[in-house]
């Protein structure tokens, strides 16, 4: 069962996907992230690695990707596939984000329920966080340069 996160973000729904697309900066709004790389552009198929706070780190493959909507990134261990989707929509006011991460592979009934435990706890956290770093940068960037 899918666990998801919804977030309102005063911010165009691009802005939110250049957040996203600086894959190696994840770590300044996301928790949960110690370190995370992308090999070329970030686009479909492209291949990276992401290094959890807590635990080691996982190759990673992007599996979708709309530009300035969605992406989704697929981490994997032998026999077990953690499935992360981001997707933004403009609304009044801004952009309405969610997350949604889901397990698959013949392990997901061994490694998933401590997994969704960590997400869910987690998931909220990341989201208030993606939210405040959003909003500073683009009233930093509307401010214009100091």
């Amino acid at each position: 069962m899918p666990i998801e996160e919804r977030i309102q973000i005063a911010v165009p729904p691009d802005v939110i996907d250049s957040i996203w697309s600086e894959v190696d900066r994840w770590h300044v709004w996301d928790p949960d992230t110690k370190q995370a790389s992308i090999e070329g552009p970030f686009a479909l198929g492209s291949k990276g690695r992401i290094v959890p706070s807590k635990g080691m780190g996982v190759p990673m493959v992007i599996t979708e990707r709309t530009p300035g909507r969605s992406f989704t990134v697929e981490g994997h261990i032998p026999l077990f596939r953690m499935h992360f989707e981001h997707r933004v929509r403009a609304i009044a006011g801004g952009s309405e984000v969610a997350h949604r991460v889901w397990f698959s592979g013949p392990l997901a009934f061994l490694f998933g329920p401590g997994v969704a435990r960590q997400v869910s706890q987690g998931l909220p956290r990341t989201m208030r966080s993606l939210k405040a770093y959003a909003e500073q940068r683009h009233q930093q960037a509307a401010a214009g340069p100091t």
